[in-house]
């Protein structure tokens, strides 16, 4: 008999549900973006995205059940994100979870979104636990978090690596941000960047610890600020900074990112042995982190879709399954917890 689990994720500006069938089987995935809402301040407004949550948690819901051909009566579990996120809005989702759960009698999952992300890729191909199998290297890379983290099997978690100030996707949107490009940062840089040559080549951290696999995008993030400074992008002239200049800053800032990704997960894969190597994270949809992993890489790479790398219920409700699977469930009292971290 199978199993049809629910996912929701409201860990930050993304009201997203998704069903799925066994941890792999995708019937639909909804996502209700605010970024229009928080461009205009440039950043995320955490009471902002709370309130949206709420006025936009019953539409999806509907939405995403229909898509599915399914009623709420079908489903046999309820997974939520409970952590790490944006605590407001983390409390809309886990609130929403349990008056479901309780209201259809099924078991209520609180699930880790650093988790969701790695369970982004049993939707996509072959089951990663028997293609290639266990263990694996995770990069996690999104706007709030870069983590490396070793998977040896489902549940069994290490944390081999971490920013050890911005993260990947919080140093996209504050580059973005100083050449005049908007947000969110990452797609922005990578459209302006895209085929453009490096003239500028701009800092990777080296730690003190050369064993360390932890990461540091602050230097790298002065460093575009001293460089749009020195090329007149910075504050904007009158009639606004020279296009092709922005985008020469950019492609270097990317460039650099990304080989400070890459080179750390490789090195974490080859010390741990990893039969694989996963990506997850808004940042893992930049299409040069994906083609240098891949290029760079000689385990395989497993990536979703863009839009499974983004925040989804997708992936919380793979992840659910599984959790469910080795009988894991949560009681009612369940809290939200804002700085849960994985490993």
């Amino acid at each position: 008999m199978s199993t049809l689990v629910l996912g929701i994720e409201t860990s930050c500006d993304e009201t997203a549900m998704a069903v799925v069938e066994d941890g792999r089987r995708l019937h639909t995935n909804v996502i209700a973006s605010q970024i229009e809402i928080h461009a205009r301040y440039g950043g995320i407004v955490p009471e902002v995205a709370s309130r949206q949550h709420i006025l936009q948690s019953t539409p999806v819901l509907r939405q995403a059940t229909e898509e599915a051909g399914i009623r709420l009566q079908d489903l046999q579990a309820i997974a939520v994100t409970s952590g790490p996120g944006l605590g407001g809005s983390l409390l809309v989702g886990v609130n929403l979870a349990k008056g479901l759960a309780f209201a259809l009698g099924v078991p209520l999952l609180g699930i880790n979104h650093l988790e969701g992300h790695i369970y982004a890729s049993w939707l996509e191909g072959d089951d990663p636990e028997r293609a290639p199998g266990f263990p694996l290297m995770c990069l996690v890379a999104s706007g709030g978090h870069t983590d490396l983290i070793l998977m040896r099997g489902h549940g069994d978690y290490t944390l081999v690596g971490r920013t050890r100030d911005d993260a990947a996707g919080e140093a996209f949107d504050k580059a973005a941000r100083v050449l005049g490009l908007g947000f969110p940062g990452g797609p922005a840089v990578q459209r302006v960047a895209q085929g453009v040559a490096v003239r500028d080549h701009l800092p990777q951290a080296r730690l003190k610890d050369r064993d360390s696999l932890d990461f540091s995008f602050s230097g790298l993030k002065t460093a575009v600020l001293h460089t749009a400074r020195d090329r007149g992008l910075y504050p904007p002239p009158v009639g606004g900074p020279d296009p092709q200049q922005v985008a020469e800053v950019a492609a270097a800032f990317q460039k650099s990112v990304v080989a400070s990704l890459v080179e750390r997960t490789l090195a974490g894969a080859q010390r741990e042995g990893a039969r694989a190597i996963v990506l997850g994270g808004g940042v893992a949809a930049n299409a040069l982190l994906r083609q240098e992993m891949e290029r760079q890489s000689p385990v395989p790479v497993l990536v979703p879709r863009p839009v499974l790398c983004t925040d989804n219920g997708a992936m919380i409700a793979a992840c659910g399954y599984f959790h469910l699977r080795r009988g894991e469930a949560h009681a009612w009292d369940i809290d939200v917890t804002p700085n849960w971290r994985l490993g």
